[in-house]
């Protein structure tokens, strides 16, 4: 398991966006970059530093996945048939933990790997406890017991800021079924991601 080295709302600050679309988002306050030199201007990024941003973005996003995590994950979508970014989103769309935070049972990415580690998701009938475990279409993700009366998923699934995505379909309240690989305008992002500058960032 990889943890989490900085504060989940630094990421927001340093990108100047509501990464995760969350109402308690300090950029909704102050748009200025976290630490001393937060409130400096700006200056223009170079290419390699708009590919760089882009990157961080996306890899933040689904909670801070490991450099290494992240571009074995990249070289594998290069080498899938079609286009890379799609490929990449799509991979990344599929890991446990994401599918848990989609589906509503956690607040946040975070709060959704933990439920994984901790033991309390069981896929098609068998508990999984790797958030990186890739699920395939028709998988079907449930709660286990003791998560389903955790005040943490019940709060998840009272959240207004988020829904679930078509391509995850409720099968009542504690379970659902990973119905497609979505396409990157399928995926309910809070702000734009550009994969295809990651592909040019890697590609360098």
């Amino acid at each position: 398991m990889s943890k989490r080295s900085s504060a989940k709302y630094k990421l927001d600050r340093r990108m100047g966006e509501n990464v995760f679309g969350r109402p308690k988002s300090p950029v909704n306050r102050r748009e200025y970059g976290p630490g001393q030199h937060g409130q400096r201007r700006k200056g223009k990024l170079s290419d390699f530093g708009i590919q760089l941003r882009a990157k961080q973005k996306l890899k933040g996003y689904y909670g801070d996945v490991t450099e290494k995590q992240f571009k074995r994950t990249f070289q594998e979508a290069s080498r899938m048939k079609g286009d890379t970014s799609q490929n990449l989103i799509g991979l990344l769309e599929r890991r446990l933990d994401m599918v848990v935070y989609r589906a509503k049972f956690a607040p946040t990415i975070w709060a959704a790997r933990q439920l994984v580690n901790h033991g309390h998701i069981r896929v098609n009938g068998r508990k999984l406890n790797i958030a990186s475990a890739r699920v395939k279409v028709g998988d079907v993700i449930e709660l286990g017991p003791k998560a389903q009366e955790m005040a943490l998923v019940m709060e998840a699934q009272g959240l207004a800021e988020r829904d679930i995505p078509e391509y995850v379909v409720q099968d009542g309240a504690t379970k659902v079924v990973f119905n497609r690989v979505p396409t990157l305008d399928e995926v309910p992002y809070p702000v734009r991601m550009e994969p295809n500058l990651v592909v040019e960032f890697y590609s360098r």
